[in-house]
């Protein structure tokens, strides 16, 4: 038989898993799972934002990249200079 001991324990177990759902926004996202131009619109929105970043940081290594050459062929090494004088001399040619 249930004691009434028993029965505040479920009731502080019921209460804990309640407050765990509502944080997790449960209804939130079966609201969207229901609505797909919603759920389209924002994975698209989430693709161009992480397209843009993608973007921007590889044309900042880039740009580091090409800095560093410019730098190590200014050096004039020997056997690392002519190659990296070649790379230099077609990157100015493109850009």
């Amino acid at each position: 038989m249930v004691t009434e001991d028993d029965k505040k324990e479920i009731m502080e177990k019921l209460d804990e898993i309640s407050d765990r759902l509502q944080k997790l926004n449960i209804a939130e996202y079966i609201e969207l799972v229901r609505s797909p131009r919603r759920m389209l619109l924002i994975n698209f929105i989430a693709g161009l934002a992480r397209g843009l970043g993608v973007a921007i940081g590889a044309t900042f290594l880039g740009a580091i990249f090409l800095v560093i050459l410019f730098r190590l062929a200014r050096l004039n090494l020997p056997l690392i200079g002519e190659y990296i004088a070649r790379i230099v001399k077609i990157v100015q040619t493109y850009l």
